[in-house]
């Protein structure tokens, strides 16, 4: 597969589907807005091959990230750049990158490019900078009849409270009938609504991939029962008969001392072949073994204390060692239950929504989706199109199939137009990460659906240079792995998405301890000849990490450690100190180790675990204070 191209923002060409896979730090944001002012200024009468067919304004330039922080940093930095684009057209700025943009337009032509890109940047308030839900959201008020949605439509963020009404009705609908043993099964999953509604709320939005609709539960619990009954009676049928062969036999066996008395006595014979007996003979789905029953009752469990012959009825030690398995494979009627619930659930909560004339967050993507795969989807994806003939997709590596196929269905990215374009700029190496809503094969679509159009961002400005090379070196070197760095390289077949290095343009500064640079990166390895547990290894590495950072900071403070810029060193702090973990406990360990030795610390995850803190009940007593004074 051909390596993207690099970048240059000044002759990328504005039309088609392109995908711009851009690392941390290597201008992402500096990017988009300079494209931004190439699409406000237009080609030059029909001589650029690279600019869109005619000049855009801000409400025609659709921009496209994931948080409302972001959408306001990208609105500010794109006006920005606007107003430095006017002062190099009117010769009072000297950026070089915008000198070379401005000298590709006839000097003649200056002052209206300076008007232009003036008028564009105080029109920056109206412009189509969003997050991908505000977006929907707007296209579902303004084309509500091509969409079948709602004219007037209010947006709920919060669908919490609703969700745990409609499924309180689906508990009152199908489980209140129920009898004593069915309502128990129920229980058994489900301890109340809330416990229900915390599962149904993780597929509510996925209920259209969960397949054909589930009988009711009614149906579900009644099937699964006679399933399971006719499989254990096919399990329990031949023990009666090999325990009437077995108990005479292991006892004409103990009498020969045929085997190790102390590991299989007359006791444990008795509880365990009793146990075997009473299940075979009663509804009991599993027998009362004891682990250790479990362990002894097999092939090998007997041949390891067999001393003289072989065990009796060997059929019976292998049907036990493969009984756990059997009984694990029995019909469960939990997920067709659930889903179930999923179903009926969507459709009571689209009701309720469209009674109260509501949306949550995820129903305006689900909605504008529908819309656009349904009938009227040509007229909808034109008037959608005429209205952004251009959109920018900050952040793509977050995008989801929802989201791609919303914009796949205006902008048709697999074949590229010359009245329009879509600009999908993202990092490859963070579409792993679904815990942010990522999804790597929506990545690996767009890269396939741009073939022959990628580009990249190729200098790190963010890194120094060592860092940048320690990177480099480390993903280099997973990529010779025969699946790639990704894992994601079929055998003998090309890599979807290899490992793109970066230059550096590097910092000034150099982080510097007793006089020496200190490495990018450096492995700490575990000095221990035995693996560790893990709460062991998290104490240790925390320890580590905690000693070192103590040791960096106490010869900051004596001005030997810090940040070297040619003569002068910036002593180093607590706040230039970040430390990544994988979850609490690690945070713990870690603050632990810090607090021992007087480093205090913050973990920056704390805000989601704030009304269960000590400090949160401190609060509620001042603020009831305040409302009901004595």
């Amino acid at each position: 597969m051909s390596q993207p191209a690099p970048l240059n923002p000044l002759t990328l060409p504005l039309h088609g589907s392109r995908l711009i896979e851009a690392s941390a730090g290597t201008g992402k944001t500096f990017t988009i807005a300079l494209l931004y002012v190439r699409l406000v200024l237009g080609g030059q009468h029909g001589e650029d091959d690279t600019a869109f067919v005619r000049p855009l304004t801000p409400p025609e330039i659709l921009v496209v990230t994931f948080t409302n922080a972001a959408t306001q940093e990208l609105r500010e930095r794109i006006r920005h750049r606007l107003v430095e684009a006017a002062a190099v057209f009117r010769d009072q700025g000297e950026d070089s990158l915008l000198l070379a943009l401005r000298s590709q337009y006839p000097e003649a032509t200056w002052p209206a490019c300076a008007r232009r890109l003036e008028l564009a940047a105080e029109w920056m308030d109206e412009a189509a900078v969003s997050t991908i839900h505000s977006w929907c959201y707007r296209m579902l008020r303004e084309h509500a009849f091509d969409s079948g949605s709602l004219f007037s439509l209010n947006l709920e963020n919060d669908q919490h409270e609703l969700e745990q009404e409609v499924v309180r009705d689906y508990w009152r609908t199908f489980y209140y009938p129920l009898d004593a043993e069915a309502l128990g099964s129920i229980t058994g999953y489900w301890k109340s609504p809330d416990h229900l509604h915390q599962d149904v709320r993780k597929l509510l939005h996925e209920s259209d991939a969960l397949g054909a609709l589930r009988p009711e539960p009614t149906h579900t619990l009644s099937t699964a029962a006679a399933e399971r009954s006719a499989l254990l009676s096919t399990l329990k049928a031949p023990w009666p008969e090999w325990l009437d062969d077995l108990v005479p036999a292991l006892e004409d066996a103990a009498q020969r001392k045929a085997f190790k008395g102390q590991s299989f006595n007359a006791k444990s014979r008795a509880n365990w072949l009793g146990a075997l007996r009473e299940w075979s003979d009663s509804d009991l789905e599993r027998p009362a073994l004891t682990p250790a029953a479990w362990k002894r009752l097999t092939p090998d469990g007997m041949a390891e204390i067999w001393k003289e012959g072989a065990p009796p009825c060997p059929k019976a030690w292998q049907a036990l060692a493969e009984l756990p398995a059997a009984l694990n494979t029995l019909p469960e009627p939990r997920n067709d239950l659930l889903i179930h619930a999923v179903q009926w659930c969507k459709v009571r909560l689209e009701r309720e929504q469209e009674r109260r004339a509501e949306m949550g967050p995820n129903d305006l993507l689900t909605h504008l989706d529908r819309a656009l795969q349904g009938p009227n989807k040509e007229a909808l994806a034109a008037q959608i199109l005429r209205q952004f003939p251009v959109a920018l997709i900050d952040e793509f590596q977050d995008t989801d199939p929802i989201q791609y196929r919303i914009f796949n269905a205006v902008y048709e990215v697999a074949r590229p137009r010359r009245d329009a374009a879509m600009l999908l700029i993202g990092d490859p190496k963070q579409a792993i990460y679904a815990f942010r809503g990522a999804d790597i094969f929506t990545y690996l679509k767009a890269r396939e659906d741009t073939a022959g159009r990628h580009v990249t961002l190729g200098t790190n400005f963010r890194s120094s240079r060592a860092m940048v090379e320690a990177v480099n070196h480390c993903f280099r070197y997973a990529d010779e792995h025969p699946a790639g760095a990704f894992l994601f390289r079929e055998e003998g077949g090309d890599n979807p998405l290899p490992f793109l290095p970066v230059d550096a343009k590097g910092r000034s500064e150099q982080l510097v301890h007793q006089g020496q640079p200190l490495p990018a990166m450096t492995l700490w390895p575990l000095a221990a000849d035995e693996p560790l547990s893990k709460t062991a290894y998290q104490t240790e590495m925390a320890e580590r990490c905690a000693s070192y950072m103590a040791e960096l900071l106490n010869a900051g403070q004596h001005g030997k450690s810090g940040f070297q810029t040619d003569d002068a060193l910036t002593p180093l702090k607590p706040s230039d100190m970040a430390v990544l973990v994988n979850g609490l406990q690690e945070a713990r360990a870690i603050r632990q180790a810090l607090a021992s030795r007087g480093v205090k610390s913050v973990y920056l995850s704390d805000h989601d675990k704030v009304f269960s803190s000590p400090m949160a009940a401190q609060v509620e007593r001042w603020l009831r204070a305040c409302a009901e004074p004595l």
